[in-house]
């Protein structure tokens, strides 16, 4: 919701008015130099969490008992409606009043394709302006791989989703995280028991919700229309009666098996040795755009751990050929307390994200395989799996 500035208000008022955090609102109005000092007047402003509607006046009404209906102050009607003279206001006269959101805008039931994924991350960052939405790159077919970003602390916290086409539901998962994290940092209200306002004070948060773009699209939607891409997928996909298998990105790749960690291995013991709907390494690390976009985003952020979610199995991994970081342990134990996921340190695989990322960093980092069955799996798991997941997002801020 946008407000005007009046003379006099300043953030620290709007954050007593409207019952938000200070720092929500220095963060969605980044270019005011202080929350305590007077706004310029006529200042366009954000107020996170909250949107208007209109409110017809009856007749027994006035601004005093609507703002007490509404559990706010007055002073927030008169913000809001700063075109209006109350002297004259009349029953059947509409006023715009103010509405907090405390449900989640995002809904993750459902098949979940990039337009989706666009729409929702737009919606979002129109509520909850102190997120960051930024591009780190293009996918084959030129859509932009959205990176959001949020928090204030020093520890450097990074989660993705998607990175195989028929694995969609992690995007899903992944927003719907987001979605409940930013409506209870907006209502000062607990997640699982835990305060959000620390852990977004200590964590800064990284998520790239969906990698691989154009392979979800085409699990979900059916071959592109564009030339050549449809002759592509048909001649790869080959006498394969649909593309629920497919892992792979648009061009048969599959981007996690994809990164310099022992990749030679992977390509020469898969079976694929061409372009193919799953398990392909590439004839070369790190050609598709989407795998390059991931590495260099982890090249500059530095993060402090990553969470790559996969489906399926129910189990997590979290060490690489021993080059894992001491506390990664630690982590791991916590993961399994808080969502019964079975950890396991290693695993007979290499060239995907978190092994690259371990073994260039000798930092955390954790591929967690949710759900159990055939992918892609069904939406009747999602809760199960969303309040497994829940926990691990948790832990992954506070530890």
């Amino acid at each position: 919701m946008k407000v005007f500035a009046r003379r006099g208000d300043s953030l620290w008022y709007y954050s007593q008015l409207f019952g938000l955090p200070l720092q929500l609102l220095c963060d969605s109005n980044p270019e005011i130099p202080s929350g305590s000092e007077p706004l310029k007047i006529g200042k366009e402003i954000a107020i996170p969490g909250f949107t208007h509607r209109d409110h017809k006046i009856l007749k027994v009404e006035t601004i005093q008992t609507i703002a007490q209906k509404l559990n706010f102050s007055a002073d927030c009607i008169l913000l809001v409606n700063q075109d209006k003279d109350f002297a004259q206001i009349k029953a059947g006269d509409v006023l715009q009043v103010p509405f907090r959101i405390t449900r989640n805008i995002v809904n993750p039931k459902k098949p979940y394709d990039y337009d989706t994924l666009v729409k929702d991350i737009d919606r979002l960052k129109e509520i909850y302006p102190f997120i960051q939405c930024t591009s780190i790159g293009q996918s084959v077919m030129g859509k932009p791989l959205h990176h959001i970003r949020l928090g204030k602390g020093k520890k450097k916290i990074h989660w993705n989703g998607s990175f195989h086409a028929n694995e969609w539901i992690t995007s899903a998962v992944i927003m719907n995280l987001i979605n409940d994290y930013l409506r209870c940092l907006t209502n000062f209200t607990p997640l699982r028991g835990i305060p959000c306002i620390p852990l977004y004070d200590q964590a800064e948060l990284s998520i790239v919700p969906m990698v691989n773009p154009d392979g979800v699209d085409l699990v979900l939607n059916g071959p592109p229309t564009e030339t050549p891409f449809k002759e592509l997928v048909e001649d790869i996909n080959q006498d394969r009666l649909d593309y629920l298998g497919w892992k792979a990105n648009i061009r048969g790749i599959d981007l996690n098996k994809h990164f310099p960690a022992n990749w030679k291995i992977e390509k020469i013991r898969k079976e694929e040795k061409v372009p193919s709907p799953r398990d392909y390494p590439g004839d070369l690390p790190l050609t598709e755009p989407e795998a390059l976009a991931m590495a260099g985003l982890a090249d500059i952020e530095n993060f402090d751990k990553v969470i790559a979610v996969h489906t399926q199995g129910e189990e997590f991994y979290w060490g690489y050929e021993g080059l894992e970081p001491v506390e990664s342990e630690a982590i791991a134990e916590e993961f399994e307390r808080v969502s019964a996921y079975k950890s396991v340190r290693y695993v007979d695989s290499h060239a995907g994200f978190k092994d690259w990322f371990i073994q260039e960093y000798k930092k955390p980092g954790f591929t967690l395989e949710l759900g159990k069955g055939i992918n892609p799996l069904p939406l009747s798991q999602y809760d199960t799996i969303y309040q497994k997941t829940l926990g691990i997002f948790l832990a992954s801020l506070y530890l």
